[in-house]
């Protein structure tokens, strides 16, 4: 299974669908909240060169946020990323 990491804030509703998302697909994650966490959000902005929340990493590589999830799911992409294959979710 790839490694999953999700950068969040408290209060964000298209954090809490991508975690709905990948909960759905039965994905384990690494969730980072970055709410009051000034260093862990820069990290994730110099990692995925974006400053809004959520951003996902599939083994170190940025896929975008929530928008960018589903949109992948929708053309069947996202599930090979997560190391899915021919799953029905």
């Amino acid at each position: 299974m790839p490694r999953v990491v999700i950068y969040t804030t408290s209060y964000c509703p298209y954090c809490f669908g991508a975690k709905a998302l990948l909960g759905s697909k039965n994905v384990e994650f690494e969730e980072i909240d970055v709410t009051d966490d000034p260093a862990r959000r820069a990290e994730m902005e110099r990692l995925s060169a974006r400053r809004t929340v959520p951003q996902i990493f599939i083994d170190g590589h940025p896929i975008g946020g929530f928008d960018e999830a589903r949109r992948l799911d929708a053309a069947g992409e996202l599930d090979p990323l997560l190391g899915r294959s021919d799953e029905k979710s």
